[in-house]
């Protein structure tokens, strides 16, 4: 018998917490309870080391591994996996400086041990789309952090804040901010009808303090993380359909009440409710098979980082191209499952006590984040003229020219 793969490993670790967690997430969802415990179990039991080599405790699983738990993770609830996206993100790039050589064992220490990071990159209202407002000055032998952020996904569960921000030479640097210290707040204003309890919201920093080397430029940064952070979408879009299609299962197979003019007796027999059935079951299936293609596409990434630079641009645009296509498809696959699902269950299913209607609305606000209307776009140039995707892009005000398109 051959050996259990780190995958059949880390899911056999998992699966029980994923049910556990998976127990109290309607009621969460209904009453407006933050995650706070459930990122904490996961923490303990290591799911912010998944990508950490073994040799430093991890489970040094590959990123189509890591992308299966998170789907296996979004099925039980759709909020955590998104949670731990900017995480993933700072994760991955401490492990793409250790294969340049910069040991990063200290950080790898810190996840192992149930730390993790939060994500604050966005700024909304003035700020320019081509500047930053939350400012990094020097600071005796360190610097300090001035500014607000929003999107600020999962900061409120973390230990560390991966933060975007202006060095006050004007260039761009990620600051590492430890998010205990007096001078960081993190709010959970977030008001969005979907995925609400991400944790994402505000957060404001006053004077933090910030360790020199803890600041890295953000020409630096790991070249693959705009297609690794839409993968973590695409994840938690796939798991938003797998738990769709679950509670479509169960409310068939326990629906007694039926239309006079039905097909059947039995709402579970009536074919027109099992072919409605089949479709988003075909669907799951196809939004997940794309979505680890993506990830076996960005794991190629990941392998050029030793390669010249003219090699690994190509294989990086290859990633991103692959999510942008994965993007328009699977968003469309999982928004109609998730509606379709009513054509099966009647009017009682609008029931707010079933929360039935989490699904689609998690799964409309997971898709605004690229956003889809631009994805085909993006794929038809590059396939056409070889244009390259958009890398690391930003969003803020625009300037009009004269003939109203809009420029930095």
């Amino acid at each position: 018998m051959s050996a259990p793969r780190a995958l059949d490993r880390a899911q056999e670790r998992f699966a029980p917490l994923f049910a556990k967690i998976a127990e109290g997430t309607l009621a969460r969802e209904l009453d407006g309870v933050l995650p706070s415990e459930q990122v904490g179990w996961l923490k303990e039991a290591g799911f912010g080391a998944l990508r950490v080599p073994v040799e430093f405790g991890g489970y040094g699983l590959t990123l189509a591994e890591q992308t299966q738990l998170w789907i296996d993770l979004a099925a039980a609830d759709a909020n955590l996996p998104q949670a731990l996206r900017g995480h993933a993100a700072f994760a991955e790039d401490r492990l793409y400086q250790h294969r340049l050589g910069d040991d990063q064992s200290a950080w790898f220490a810190r996840f192992v041990a149930g730390e993790v990071a939060g994500n604050a990159w966005s700024e909304t209202g003035a700020t320019a789309i081509d500047t930053q407002q939350t400012v990094l000055t020097a600071d005796g032998d360190g610097y300090r952090l001035d500014g607000r952020k929003f999107y600020t996904t999962g900061s409120i569960f973390a230990e560390w804040m991966d933060v975007y921000a202006r060095h006050e030479d004007g260039h761009f640097v990620i600051a590492i901010v430890a998010t205990a210290q007096p001078g960081v707040e993190v709010r959970d204003d977030w008001d969005g009808f979907g995925q609400r309890g991400t944790g994402s919201g505000t957060a404001i920093f006053t004077g933090a303090q910030v360790w020199a080397e803890d600041v890295i430029a953000f020409a630096d940064r790991f070249p693959y993380q705009t297609a690794l952070y839409q993968l973590n979408l695409l994840a938690v879009l796939t798991g938003i359909g797998k738990a769709a299609l679950r509670d479509v299962v169960d409310g068939v197979r326990a629906r007694e009440r039926n239309y006079s003019h039905a097909n059947a007796a039995r709402v579970r027999d009536d074919p027109q409710v099992l072919a409605r059935v089949g479709e988003i079951a075909a669907a799951v299936y196809a939004a997940e098979a794309t979505t680890l293609r993506v990830a076996e596409e960005i794991e190629a990434a990941h392998g050029a980082v030793s390669a010249d630079a003219g090699a690994s641009a190509v294989v990086n645009e290859d990633a991103e191209v692959a999510s942008a296509a994965a993007q328009v498809v699977v968003t469309d696959l999982i928004l109609k499952a998730t509606s379709d699902l009513f054509d099966t269950l009647g009017a009682s299913a609008t029931a707010r006590s079933k929360g039935l209607d989490r699904h689609w609305r998690n799964a409309r606000t997971v898709s605004s984040h690229n956003p889809r209307i631009l994805k085909a776009r993006v794929v038809g140039a590059f396939e056409v003229n070889g244009t390259p995707p958009p890398y690391a892009w930003a969003i803020g005000t625009t300037q009009r020219d004269a003939a109203g398109a809009a420029r930095p």
